[in-house]
């Protein structure tokens, strides 16, 4: 749920909250938090968190399928269509033989472009994001996250 002002906020720290306490919650609520803060800075180039990871995937790769592509992403094949056509629309990506029967989703030059603020715009955010966590717990901050998915 987003918060519309600082009273808000204010009042939800005044009550003491139980779930706070339990690791599911605040991994959620952090994620959440995070994630709309990503989605509102990749807004500026017009692109949506799926598609922004989609041109980081894909950046300097000539091998990789939409099924590929979906399969790291965890973006099921029914929503990797609607995807791709936007950045195709877009004029993002492009198709190229593979092999005799599949075709590789590759950068285009305007991709390139686009892929270069979307780097600007991730390397800040996690950098800011790293930043609020306690430099003690930097170093296995990833690396425990990704115990929980792997």
């Amino acid at each position: 749920m987003a918060r519309t002002d600082s009273r808000n906020h204010n009042a939800a720290a005044a009550v003491d909250d139980p779930l706070s306490r339990l690791p599911g919650y605040a991994l959620r609520r952090a994620a959440n938090a995070m994630m709309a803060e990503l989605g509102s800075l990749l807004d500026a180039v017009d692109l949506r968190i799926s598609e922004a990871s989609i041109l980081l995937l894909i950046d300097g790769r000539e091998d990789l399928t939409s099924s590929a592509i979906g399969n790291v992403l965890d973006i099921r094949s029914a929503n990797m269509v609607p995807l791709l056509n936007r950045l195709s629309h877009q004029g993002l990506i492009e198709k190229v033989p593979l092999d005799g029967k599949s075709m590789a989703i590759v950068l285009s030059e305007k991709g390139r472009a686009k892929l270069a603020e979307v780097k600007a715009i991730t390397e800040a955010f996690e950098s800011d994001l790293l930043r609020r966590i306690p430099a003690a717990h930097r170093a296995h901050f990833v690396p425990a996250l990704n115990a929980l998915w792997r």
